[in-house]
């Protein structure tokens, strides 16, 4: 039998991968494999599937997120959580069919409580614009 995790705990595991990869030069498989070997860890094939879209699609989630920063802002000056958070947020916005937007900014908002310095609202507000759009 196949032991599924919650679609939030997949995000969050989607959400350190894409973190990390912030850090790190490597190919991403080779950062999933490494944090399996070094940390025992196993992966959810959505939290994989998350990761592997954000790589894909990375310059155009980040053109998305970059227009709709406030005037003198650039992703550079977000902080590297709260960025990792919203990739992974606009990928799911914009690329998975059958997970209902609020849903995704809805997760994004709990992460970003959970693992960033109260960056929640502003988070919040970025992705609502890009899911209007």
């Amino acid at each position: 039998m196949e032991n599924k995790i919650s679609r939030f705990k997949a995000r969050e595991q989607g959400f350190f991968l894409i973190f990390e990869k912030l850090f790190n030069a490597e190919p991403i498989e080779e950062i999933i494999e490494n944090a399996c070997e070094s940390r025992e860890l196993e992966f959810d094939d959505y939290a994989i599937t998350l990761v592997n879209g954000v790589e894909e699609n990375k310059e155009l989630i980040d053109s998305l997120i970059s227009a709709h920063l406030k005037k003198g802002w650039t992703i550079n000056r977000i902080s590297k959580t709260s960025l990792a958070v919203m990739r992974l947020a606009v990928y799911e916005i914009k690329f998975v069919d059958d997970v209902p937007e609020g849903v995704a900014i809805n997760e994004a908002v709990e992460l970003a409580k959970k693992y960033t310095v109260d960056e929640s609202k502003f988070i919040n507000g970025v992705l609502g614009a890009i899911a209007r759009e």
